[in-house]
């Protein structure tokens, strides 16, 4: 019932875009991608080029060879074969259309290749029928014109003969455009699962009470296709009935997984990868991390979330990088998920995503979580006693002595309605008695007749008088009703108390039978209600938007509470009172799953969003938060691990905590080149004389802090570790703040480098001063880093190089330039390096300038500094 808390309310139905993906799978690794649609500005007869002596074995040899990423897809059909330099890969057609195109501007040949069965667009930079030339171009970074990951498709069409190909490439160049308008199976799938199901399982229509309305639920509820706000990026879905190879226990799970029983998906799911690897397809995976996600079992998805991504890493869309990043978080393995969205900020900024002016660089995210974890907690919180094994949430206050919530419990004597989603009963409201000391309820009964219906009701807020409530419940008359998709939506209603009763709820006039809307919240003059949508205009899947309440049923039209609020994932259960609004996000930078955040307000608007930190969030979903201001006590809700069932209700007060300063360094070391994160580094802390004061081995998330430090002091951080580049670096502590340092460290074998065909080892550039031939400090530490490789490779023979600038007369350059070669030997061999292993130590004037800085060109200082530099030539190894 989590995800009746995660996407909570606003449930939105996984069946946007990202979803379009076709239906029929193949087990078999290489047949998955069947059923293609391929979009190019090749010539038809480019086909009849391409060489079929080179078989998927050789290519995978081949580029190995060259350290190139690369894949062999068979018998893509409609794809002319040939060798795709592929630059992305994503689920959103459009993102992929969009990217084609920014490509095509910067004179590349680009386009993209659609896969209606995994749901995947592949984006490629440019086709080439030779291996070679494909190679070539790939080490060349296309001459040097794309600096951005790519990898290597090739496209083996197998038995399909030269001419048949050569005719769907010409006929695919010409109708693609109209096909994927009208008659695109691509486009075919968008219709929604519901009409899908409809036509593929005509016999197992869903009974009325089976209907699954996944309110307050965050995804999409469906009974026979209920839908509850639509995701707009989501999972893969298809209907499973039409895979001739699938086995009869994937097809029934892919039926439970397109109704949204992902309770009953996932077993089935789990059942067949458990049998045999096999059915490890990326679809597979992907609908088995999906369905533990969506009912926010995070160990579970982060296992199948962790197979798919070693599997499929290149095919993976900016999508299922963030649920990954997302399990990661959720799990607790913070340093690894910081790579993740690194990774997914660079995939959503190579396609213009769409994100909030909150949405920061990754950098800039990672110091936000980084002072997440380090804020000290200033509540206590308590699980209450009103909770049941199944999913209470949504408090809100009442009279003065009340809590209204919302609860999956069952009290009826007659047969219990459940919905699919994750198996519970239908969620109605209750109210209870508040215990003022204690803070607990007592006595929880339902609510109204008038209210509760036999679907679900949650989400309320009142009137200050109390006699108005708006609430959510599943958009219906006599039956569910349903949009042109098949799709049953949210609503909020209205209720007015009349001789001490609620009356019959109306719809508000916002509503609509295409979208939803819900998680209503009344300003505390009740003069503006807030609530949540996927309303046209909406930033990402659910935005927060507020209306001005204008008496006798009117409101004014719906206003987007904008991108300092809203980004592109979910924002939902807002809570207003007189000083700030609460709400529950996905999309600001957080522990895991929903986390609760405040932001004050004034005449002027909000001002900056804040995480509530721990206890009141975890690496779960938390969400539904209410608060009076005065004492600083209330109520929210959460699923996290303790509780005593799905998603439970707690009190919580703030306690009165002694002032502690606190000054620390804290960082993360990865590896360079691939981004990983360092378990076992050894991080020792110097101060000022280089004295050690302090020393830590980085954990397995690869983090490190040094406490209980001095403020406004600086520090030296020396970072060592077997075979890799020591790395040295400063900073300075703030005043009870915690300072956040990153350290990349370079393997040494990566300091040995050919350029020009010549073999030299590679540091950043020994710069001089001007005119002198000292060691800088700057440059005694590349220097070390030199002394490191040559002690750890005894056989290693250089020569030294140094030049000089062209300012200043050509015979005094070459003099000055030879007294830094012979001052950089000096150097090495002080720090233990033998004599015999220095061949020479030359120095060449101004012969060797690295750019255009010559005798009468002017050139700015930073430009003639980069021709002071020594060389380091490998002689021998």
């Amino acid at each position: 019932m989590k995800k009746i808390i995660t996407s909570c309310l606003l449930a939105f139905a996984l069946t946007g875009s990202a979803q379009e993906i076709g239906n029929n799978g193949q087990s078999a690794a290489d047949e998955r991608f069947n059923s293609v649609d391929h979009y190019t500005k090749f010539n038809s007869n480019t086909s009849l080029a391409y060489n079929r002596e080179i078989t998927p074995k050789s290519f995978k040899r081949r580029t190995q060879s060259n350290n190139i990423k690369s894949r062999t897809f068979k018998n893509l059909g409609a794809v002319a074969e040939g060798f795709y330099i592929i630059s992305g890969v994503f689920s959103n057609l459009d993102n992929a259309k969009n990217l084609a195109k920014k490509l095509e501007g910067q004179g590349f040949k680009s386009g993209f290749i659609s896969n209606a069965k995994n749901g995947l667009n592949y984006v490629y930079l440019q086709k080439y029928n030779s291996l070679e030339k494909a190679l070539a171009s790939c080490t060349s970074n296309l001459n040097g014109r794309y600096t951005d990951a790519f990898w290597l498709m090739n496209v083996d069409n197998g038995e399909q003969t030269k001419t048949e190909s050569a005719k769907v490439d010409l006929a695919t160049s010409v109708s693609i455009a109209k096909n994927t308008k009208k008659n695109s199976p691509l486009i075919q799938k968008s219709t929604k699962l519901a009409s899908i199901e409809k036509l593929s399982n005509p016999k197992e229509s869903l009974a009325v009470d089976e209907v699954t309305y996944e309110i307050l639920s965050g995804a999409e509820v469906e009974a026979n296709n209920t839908n509850i706000f639509p995701n707009k990026k989501g999972s893969v879905s298809s209907t499973g009935g039409n895979k001739p190879n699938a086995s009869k226990l994937i097809q029934k799970a892919d039926q439970y997984f397109d109704k949204m029983w992902y309770a009953e998906a996932a077993k089935l799911y789990e059942q067949a990868l458990n049998k045999s690897e096999k059915n490890y397809s990326l679809e597979i995976l992907q609908k088995a991390g999906d369905s533990y996600y969506f009912n926010t079992n995070m160990e579970k998805a982060y296992y199948w979330y962790s197979i798919l991504y070693e599997r499929y890493e290149d095919e993976l869309s900016p999508e299922h990088l963030f649920k990954y990043a997302h399990t990661l978080k959720g799990t607790g393995r913070y340093g690894k998920s910081k790579r993740l969205m690194r990774l997914y900020d660079k995939e959503m900024k190579k396609t213009g995503g769409i994100g909030s002016q909150a949405v920061l660089r990754a950098e800039k995210k990672e110091t936000v979580l980084d002072n997440i974890l380090k804020m000290e907690e200033v509540f206590g919180i308590k699980n209450l006693a009103i909770n049941t094994k199944y999913s209470e949430f949504a408090p809100m206050f009442h009279n003065s002595d009340q809590i209204v919530f919302a609860s999956a419990k069952d009290s009826s004597i007659f047969s219990t309605r459940r919905y699919k989603w994750n198996n519970q009963p239908y969620l109605d409201l209750y109210v209870a008695k508040v215990n003022k000391e204690s803070q607990d309820l007592k006595e929880a009964i339902r609510f109204s007749k008038k209210i509760n219906t036999k679907y679900h009701e949650a989400s309320v807020t009142f009137s200050p008088d109390n006699t108005t409530m708006y609430f959510t419940r599943n958009n219906y008359g006599k039956k569910l009703k349903r949009d042109k998709n098949g799709i049953n939506h949210l609503k909020i209603y209205v209720s007015q108390k009349v001789d001490g009763e609620w009356t019959e709820a109306k719809e508000v006039p916002f509503n609509s039978d295409e979208y939803s809307t819900g998680h209503p919240a009344l300003s505390p003059d009740g003069k503006k209600l807030y609530f949540v949508s996927d309303m046209p205009g909406t930033i990402g899947d659910t935005d927060i938007f507020v209306v001005d309440v204008m008496g006798d049923g009117q409101f004014s039209e719906p206003k987007n509470l904008g991108p300092e609020i809203n980004t592109e994932r979910k924002e939902m259960f807002p809570f207003i009172n007189e000083k700030k609004m609460y709400f529950a996000s996905n999309g600001h930078v957080g522990l895991g799953g929903l986390d609760v955040y405040e932001v004050a307000y004034d005449e002027e608007g909000f001002k900056e969003v804040r995480n509530m930190g721990k206890p009141i969030n975890s690496s779960k979903d938390d969400f539904s938060y209410i608060v009076k201001e005065e004492d600083q006590r209330g109520y929210f809700a959460s699923n996290r691990r303790g509780g005593k069932g799905d998603d439970d209700i707690y009190s919580f007060e703030r306690l009165v905590m002694e002032e502690v300063n606190e000054n620390a360094i804290a960082g993360v070391v990865i590896e360079m080149v691939t981004d990983e994160v360092m378990p076992k580094a050894l991080v020792t802390l110097l101060d000022e004389n280089n004295i050690k004061l302090k020393e830590v081995v980085t954990g397995d998330d690869g983090s490190f802090v040094f406490e209980d430090l001095d403020s406004n002091t600086k520090y030296t951080i020396k970072t060592t570790k077997d075979e890799f580049v020591e790395n040295v670096i400063t900073t300075k502590t703030k005043e009870n703040e915690v300072k956040h340092v990153d350290i990349g460290m370079k393997r040494l074998k990566e300091l040995v480098v050919i350029e020009d065909g010549i073999k030299k080892l590679k540091t950043d550039m020994i710069h001089f001063d001007f005119d002198k031939s000292y060691i800088r400090k700057d440059a005694s530490q590349e220097l070390d880093k030199l002394v490191e490789v040559m002690k750890t490779n005894t056989n290693i023979v250089i020569k030294i190089e140094s030049h000089t600038d062209s300012r200043g007369p050509a015979v005094y350059n070459k003099y000055l330039s030879d007294k830094r070669a012979k001052s950089t030997r000096a150097y090495l061999i002080s720090k233990g390096i033998a004599k015999e292993r220095i061949k020479s130590a030359i120095g060449y004037g101004e012969e060797r300038l690295i750019n255009e800085c010559g005798d009468g060109v002017r050139c700015s200082r930073e430009k003639h500094e980069l021709n002071r530099r020594s060389e380091f030539i490998i002689v021998d190894m």
